[in-house]
């Protein structure tokens, strides 16, 4: 039964195949003219090795991923060798497949994944602040390929950096808007990061900022500072006073 399986699974990945000297690989989905499978997060990869000319039953296989050896059944080793990538991971990316035979490692053929993702950005967030304090918002842009542009919006409106006081940051994996010193009638609001992915389209994440009053704050080393100096002075104070109940009892 496994014998018919893997006669099947070989017809049906002939038609994308990755050929050098000694093995081919067929994949679904196909590769490219450059050795690459195009995928997707969640989806499935299959790939089949056999020793060219189809009919060294007896040829062991090998796999490798990026340059590890993959563990295989001692069935799934002899003439014809398969590998399932399911589901595909972030870690996949740029991941390079290799088989080749055992008894010559020169005999090689490799394929590697290239995994498209969109950028993670969906729903609300909602960030109190004080005023006066300082204002950070993130937003994750990760993606493959990587985003075209991104955009920052308050209360529906394009953000004015300039007025605003705002400064923005974008390293490719995070855009980040940020002032230093907030202001309600500035800065509060519903802010909107935007990415745009040239294959999957807009993604927007919302965040509703709302602004406290500054609470006084009393800085600790002076205070205690001063508890100790009251303290002692009234010690001080008892203490003499002790001494004057002591002298008019005598």
């Amino acid at each position: 039964m496994e014998l018919m399986f893997r006669a099947l699974l070989f017809h049906l990945l002939l038609y994308c195949a990755t050929q050098t000297s000694g093995v081919t690989i067929q994949t679904v989905p196909a590769v490219d003219s450059e050795g690459v499978i195009q995928t997707e997060l969640e989806k499935t990869v299959s790939m089949v090795c056999q020793p060219d000319g189809g009919h060294e039953a007896d040829e062991e296989l090998q796999w490798l991923r990026n340059g590890f050896a993959v563990r295989l059944t001692e069935e799934n080793k002899m003439g014809l060798s398969s590998v399932c990538v399911t589901p595909v991971l972030y870690e996949d990316n740029g991941a390079t497949f290799t088989c080749r035979r055992r008894n010559n490692a020169t005999a090689t053929a490799s394929v590697t994944l290239n995994v498209s993702y969109r950028p993670q950005l969906s729903g609300s967030e909602e960030v109190s602040v004080e005023e006066e304090s300082m204002l950070v918002l993130r937003c994750d842009i990760w993606a493959n390929p990587p985003v075209s542009s991104v955009s920052w919006s308050l209360n529906g409106s394009a953000v004015d950096l300039l007025a605003g006081g705002f400064s923005v940051t974008n390293d490719g994996f995070t855009s980040t808007i940020s002032v230093d010193r907030v202001e309600k009638s500035l800065h509060e609001g519903t802010y909107q990061c935007t990415a745009e992915s040239p294959i999957y389209g807009s993604h927007s994440k919302t965040f509703i900022v709302t602004l406290t009053d500054k609470t006084l704050t009393i800085p600790l080393m002076p205070f205690i500072a001063g508890l100790v100096v009251v303290f002692f002075t009234v010690l001080l104070a008892v203490a003499s006073r002790w001494n004057r109940i002591r002298k008019c009892c005598k």
